[in-house]
C-alpha cells in the first residue's frame, strides 16, 4: 500500500510532461505556419500554400529576386528570421532526450 502513491506521483508527473511538451512543440508548428500565411498574404507572387511548411532560404532567394518596395521586402525579412529562429528551435528541442521521445511518440518530424 505504500508504493501506489508514489506511482500515482511518478505517473502523473510523466503524464504531465508529456503534455506540456506536446503542447510546445504544437504551438511552435503553428506559429510556423502562421508566419508563411503571414509571408503567402503580404507576398502573393511566392506561391506559398497555407498548410505546407517551406524552407525559409527558398523564400529568402525568392524575396530577393522580387521588384517589391524596400520597405516592404525588408518587413518581409524579418519574418524570414523568425521563422529560421523558429525552425531552429523547434529541431533543436526535437533533438534533445527527453524531449525526442515525446516527439517519437507523438509524431513530431523535425522542419
Amino acid at each position: 500500500m505504500g508504493y501506489i502513491p508514489l506511482f500515482l506521483t511518478v505517473g502523473g508527473a510523466c503524464l504531465l510532461f508529456f503534455l506540456t511538451v506536446k503542447t510546445s512543440l504544437q504551438r511552435k508548428l503553428n506559429l510556423q505556419k502562421e508566419l508563411l500565411t503571414q509571408l503567402s498574404l503580404a507576398f502573393p507572387e511566392l506561391q506559398l500554400t497555407a498548410g505546407s511548411l517551406v524552407d525559409p532560404d527558398v523564400i529568402l532567394e525568392k524575396l530577393k529576386k522580387s521588384d517589391e518596395k524596400k520597405s516592404k521586402i525588408k518587413d518581409a525579412l524579418k519574418v524570414v528570421r523568425e521563422l529560421k529562429y523558429n525552425r531552429i528551435q523547434y529541431n533543436q528541442l526535437i533533438k534533445k532526450a527527453p524531449y525526442n521521445w515525446v516527439a517519437k511518440i507523438s509524431g513530431f518530424q523535425p522542419i
